[in-house]
């Protein structure tokens, strides 16, 4: 199975993102090209080589008509958090202080999600589904930002530079992932850092609002170094595309990209991200079979109760024809090959078989978690199945047929209040 795996050891940024997942493409040049091609009004996009504590990784700037988000902002990775005006739709002139200790005015035009929206689905060269990505993302950032403001979504608006930029990290991050097209996408905790930012409504925690609120549900913390770790953006983008939050999983890496940031920190300020295949070395499995046709329904259940506390991954029956016509079963185990004598010993233990079969095979599996849901009816599990473009989810039944059982309903009664 194909698998992204992103390290977000130092947060993430939407620019980062972007310099990582360029660096497992054969010709960054190309997607760069790409990207000053789509027609983001204003945006300048370039690459460059950045090291970090040693390592070597990749930088894209992103400018909107030559200027860049970080050239007036102080934040940690300091390129794409976007600024935000609520219920102002003229143009102001804005006094920024820049590292040379010069003043200079900039006029910044304000962008509603509408207007935006109109942007990507009309004027910019996407393929549909990717737009639809773009648009997912940044609903996201609009409704943490709508929620932390008290506003609605309609009255969020972004000063032209934050909003550029960001859109075009969104739309590169997007078009990326699409082109790697992973089958699963697994992120690591992430690092959220620590202290305090300065933004446009003043000094807040970290991580800001916005970026708590997308990162609900997702396992974060915040480590001792000070400054703005994780953006709005960086964030939605790993909570749309995540598949699964945690270790790394057991995969072959066949390639490895490093995407950095500006601000320099003890730590390597980068996301880095690993791409390879995992799955198929661990399934391989062992396929133990017997035949016998002088056991009760009775024993046959019991030694297959016995298998399964032994450790099979799975056992079943098929009804077998056998000599002289006599009617007969096939036992059929299913396990891992460092349990092979386990489960041969339980065979020859609990049924009546003198001989067994093996075959040695591979299984492809989807990636499987099991997630707790609260509900009027308390807390419900869910079994959640991904990959190979494939999402498949089901309750546990168990569960179901507690709930069926106090409620007075049917399985498919309760089925039908979980959707609702």
């Amino acid at each position: 199975m194909k698998t992204l795996y992103i390290d977000c050891g130092m947060g993430a940024a939407g620019d980062m993102l972007t310099a990582a997942l360029l660096e497992l493409l054969p010709d960054p040049d190309a997607f760069i090209a790409r990207m000053n091609d789509l027609g983001i009004p204003g945006v300048s996009i370039t690459r460059e080589k950045s090291v970090k504590c040693g390592i070597t990784g990749t930088h894209v700037r992103v400018t909107v008509h030559g200027e860049e988000e970080g050239d007036h902002h102080t934040h940690a990775h300091e390129h794409e958090h976007p600024a935000h005006d609520h219920g102002h739709t003229h143009e102001h002139e804005h006094d920024h202080d820049h590292e040379d200790g010069h003043s200079h005015p900039h006029k910044h035009h304000h962008g509603s999600m509408h207007e935006v929206e109109h942007l990507v689905r009309d004027h910019m060269k996407l393929p549909a589904d990717t737009a639809a990505d773009v648009l997912a993302v940044y609903q996201l950032i609009a409704e943490a930002e709508s929620h932390v403001h008290g506003v609605p979504v309609t009255d969020i608006h972004f000063h032209e530079v934050g909003t550029m930029d960001a859109l075009a990290d969104i739309t590169a991050v997007c078009l990326l992932m699409r082109e790697i097209g992973a089958d699963t996408v697994i992120v690591s905790p992430v690092h959220v850092g620590c202290g305090q930012v300065q933004c446009a409504h003043g000094i807040l925690p970290v991580p800001a609002p916005a970026t708590a609120y997308i990162l609900k549900d997702v396992p974060v913390y915040g480590g001792k170094i000070e400054g703005e770790l994780c953006t709005p953006t960086g964030a939605a983008l790993l909570k749309y595309f995540a598949t699964g939050f945690g270790e790394m999983p057991v995969m072959k890496t066949q390639n490895i990209g490093y995407g950095m940031g500006r601000k320099d920190f003890p730590a390597a300020n980068c996301v880095r991200v690993l791409l390879g295949e995992s799955g198929e070395e661990t399934e391989s499995v062992l396929e133990l079979s017997c035949n016998v046709d002088d056991m009760s329904a009775e024993e046959t259940g019991f030694a297959m109760e016995r298998l399964f506390e032994g450790g099979a991954l799975e056992v079943y029956t098929v009804p077998v024809g056998m000599k002289k016509s006599r009617p007969g079963t096939l036992l059929r185990v299913m396990c891992l090959a460092a349990d092979r004598e386990k489960m041969l010993e339980l065979l020859f233990t609990h049924t009546t078989t003198i001989g067994v079969r093996e075959i040695e095979t591979k299984r492809y599996v989807l990636d499987r978690r099991i997630e707790t849901l609260q509900t009027p009816f308390g807390e419900v599990r869910r079994k959640v199945s991904k990959g190979y473009g494939t999402v498949r989810e089901k309750y546990e039944y168990e569960d179901l047929a507690r709930i069926a059982q106090s409620q007075n309903m049917s399985l498919a009664e309760v089925r039908k209040k979980l959707e609702e």
